[in-house]
């Protein structure tokens, strides 16, 4: 019957959700409709199935598709802690994935960020769902070329600022090059859960993984706070910034990382900030268990949709000690 199932194709209306199985039906990210229209939307959900720029482990490409099959349960029920349903509040569409051609890779970074800005510039922001890391460099100038330099919030086992040609594609480099081209403002950004070593910080201030466990994640979002101020805010959350106990399945694993309730703290802690955008990077299906990387990463993109929901006027209806 119409209105039971397959939401992600039949619904019409932007708004709310209704009932659908978790074990069957039409995947889309949290059962959104797919859509290209981005008439009234306030956040559209862009897969980049892309892992050619990795330098270990592949398998990226599948991400996007595994973190939709992984949020099925997040649809299901009011958003814990806050007690609401984001989409009584925000509009949301799942775009689709971006069209990419890897047999021509000087194609792939042109590509997202045209997707990209076709997305901004409509006034929508965007969740971007990886693919690997580098896909983070052509994001970061589509939303530059419209809020102008950036303060980046990056979770991350890597620091990612390892200096290129200025042409190669890698995983490990692109901060550093958008630094360089003065996309992102590292005086107003923060690196937190590293553990890997570079010379040079680049400018950023770095709360590596030990540190966090000596002072508390919650040091760590002021700092981050504190430090980006009013400015345009993009998160870019690395799925290797949590331990590999909470995501195995990524193509660089490091040990002695965050949790998974870190990750979740930290999303949920930026909400006064002026957000712009999020990636959600490096999940790899291939070395994933039981699907509970893919889990944390569709838990983190889900709760910055509650953070701008919450921002956009949704009341929370918070019970018991959250």
């Amino acid at each position: 019957m119409l209105g039971n199932g397959d939401q992600a194709f039949l619904k019409t209306d932007l708004k709310g959700r209704w009932h659908e199985m978790t074990y069957g039906g039409a995947v889309s990210f949290l059962r959104r409709c797919y859509s290209r229209d981005l008439d009234g939307v306030d956040v559209a959900v862009m897969g980049v199935p892309f892992d050619n720029a990795v330098t270990y482990r592949p398998g990226t490409r599948l991400g996007p598709r595994a973190i939709r099959a992984a949020s099925v349960q997040l649809a299901e029920l009011k958003a814990f802690p806050w007690g609401f349903d984001p989409f009584d509040t925000l509009n949301v569409v799942d775009f689709g994935d971006v069209m990419l051609d890897p047999h021509h890779p000087e194609t792939v970074l042109p590509a997202i960020q045209n997707q990209a800005a076709e997305i901004i510039a409509a006034g929508t922001k965007l969740l971007t769902l990886g693919g690997d890391h580098s896909i983070a460099y052509p994001l970061i100038k589509a939303h530059a070329e419209k809020h102008g330099p950036i303060a980046l919030i990056q979770i991350d086992a890597h620091c990612d600022t390892w200096e290129d040609d200025g042409v190669a594609i890698d995983h490990g480099t692109m901060f550093a090059r958008a630094t360089v081209d003065g996309i992102i403002d590292p005086a107003k950004s923060t690196q937190i859960g590293l553990r890997t070593y570079n010379d040079s910080d680049h400018g950023f201030e770095i709360l590596s993984s030990p540190w966090i466990h000596r002072h508390g994640i919650h040091a760590a979002i002021d700092i981050a706070k504190k430090r980006a101020g009013d400015a345009p805010v993009y998160v870019s959350f690395d799925i290797d910034g949590l331990d590999p106990a909470f995501a195995p399945g990524t193509g660089t694993p490091v040990a002695g990382g965050l949790a998974s309730w870190h990750g979740l703290e930290i999303i949920r802690g930026l909400g006064e900030l002026n957000l712009v955008g999020m990636d959600i990077v490096e999940v790899s299906p291939p070395f994933d268990t039981s699907e509970i990387t893919a889990l944390a990463a569709a838990h983190l993109a889900h709760d910055w949709l509650c953070v701008l929901a919450e921002k956009a006027g949704a009341k929370t209806a918070k019970v018991g000690r959250t």
